[in-house]
């Protein structure tokens, strides 16, 4: 059973400390309650499992500390139900057998913690203690995910009225739709602090290069058109990942990486050609040529080439500006370095082409280059 939940709901469960006891020995369950009491928290004592489930029914618990075995229904079938019923809720199973097959089956099941009776106060807390710990973990978890999800097929939403609009707009004159493609570009890059000019270069290195590679004049023209779509996907990003200043862990880089599914979900299944090559980027400018890239690990020419061309004009404006966790590099040290990656990161044909047009490619990182807010500008 899967529970949505809005945020002060979800606040109040963080805060629960109510425990459910069942034990059919009423020195265990009252031995239990006061343990627990005087560690602050509530307590309900009940002796078997139809008691149980009525107080389940009745108000919401973090832990139930359950014993094994109990007259009529098991303590090991009570706890089953309430990890599927009561999902919010965190299980200890109590048993006076210790044995290793018994706490792999309660483990396997889905049970937070293992007591074996006789007990000592400590264990029994520290028990307690790691079961809500993990439970608030796992509830943090939960909302998280969903809240992405909502966040995701709301914007993506949002996105899809209007790429309808455009889809309805072919007709209209070049130079609006294009301008139409750019601002939602912007949109999307605002929100990770690039600029409206990343927007520029991207678009025009990656003319640049389709062009002297030798691609048709209408291929070029789509590809400029199309490029500046390439990171819309972060637009499901959530922002305390997409504006870390910092190096991503391995969880977040997984969140970030998916901005380029995202981006191919927003763009595809147009019948307009601009958006077909537009999804295509979005979806493998991240590939690399030796096909340790992601989201599909294409590796060469499997790659399509607008997705090759996207990854070198992307990867030399990234460095070549300032971002919030690095300084913008020369013009010679990007070459150098994406020089390295040559045949690995990068087609190394195409990396030759690019960086054979190097006056080209200085002009459109000077017409375009990234203007410093009025408050930045030292005065003379």
């Amino acid at each position: 059973m899967t529970l949505i939940l809005d945020r002060s709901a979800h606040q109040a469960l963080l805060e629960l400390k109510r425990v459910l006891i069942i034990d059919d020995e009423e020195p265990i369950r009252r031995l239990l309650g006061y343990m627990l009491q005087s560690h602050g928290y509530e307590t309900v004592l009940v002796a078997d499992a139809r008691e149980a489930r009525a107080k389940l029914e009745e108000q919401p618990f973090a832990l139930m500390l359950c014993d094994v075995n109990m007259p009529g229904e098991s303590g090991m079938d009570l706890a089953r139900n309430t990890l599927s019923q009561h999902p919010n809720t965190a299980v200890i199973m109590v048993t006076g057998l210790d044995s290793s097959v018994l706490a792999n089956a309660a483990l396997d099941m889905g049970a937070f913690g293992y007591i074996v009776k006789p007990f000592e106060s400590n264990e029994v807390m520290i028990d307690v203690a790691n079961a809500l710990r993990r439970r608030r973990l796992e509830l943090e978890n939960r909302l998280h995910r969903e809240n992405l999800e909502d966040v995701v097929r709301t914007r993506t939403m949002a996105l899809q009225q209007a790429l309808d609009w455009l889809e309805l707009s072919e007709k209209e004159l070049r130079l609006s739709r294009e301008e139409t493609i750019q601002r939602l570009a912007i949109a999307a890059e605002y929100r990770d602090s690039a600029t409206a000019q990343h927007i520029q270069r991207m678009s025009h290195y990656c003319e640049l290069l389709a062009r002297k590679y030798g691609l048709s004049s209408e291929r070029c023209d789509l590809i400029r058109t199309a490029s500046p779509m390439h990171d819309i996907g972060k637009i499901g990003t959530p922002d305390h990942v997409l504006l870390k200043p910092g190096k991503f862990t391995p969880e977040e880089f997984t969140v970030i990486s998916q901005h380029a599914e995202i981006g191919y979900r927003i763009l595809s299944g147009s019948d307009a050609e601009i958006l077909k090559v537009a999804a295509s980027i979005a979806w493998t400018h991240h590939e690399r040529w030796d096909g340790n890239g992601y989201p599909r690990k294409l590796k060469g020419e499997a790659i399509p080439v607008e997705g090759r061309i996207a990854a070198i004009a992307d990867a030399f404006d990234a460095l070549t500006t300032a971002r919030v966790y690095k300084p913008a590099f020369s013009l010679d040290h990007a070459v150098d370095l994406m020089t390295k990656h040559r045949g690995e990161h990068f087609d190394p044909e195409l990396l030759d082409v690019f960086f054979a047009s190097l006056s080209d490619i200085t002009l459109i990182h000077d017409q375009y280059a990234d203007q410093l807010p009025r408050t930045m500008i030292p005065e003379s």
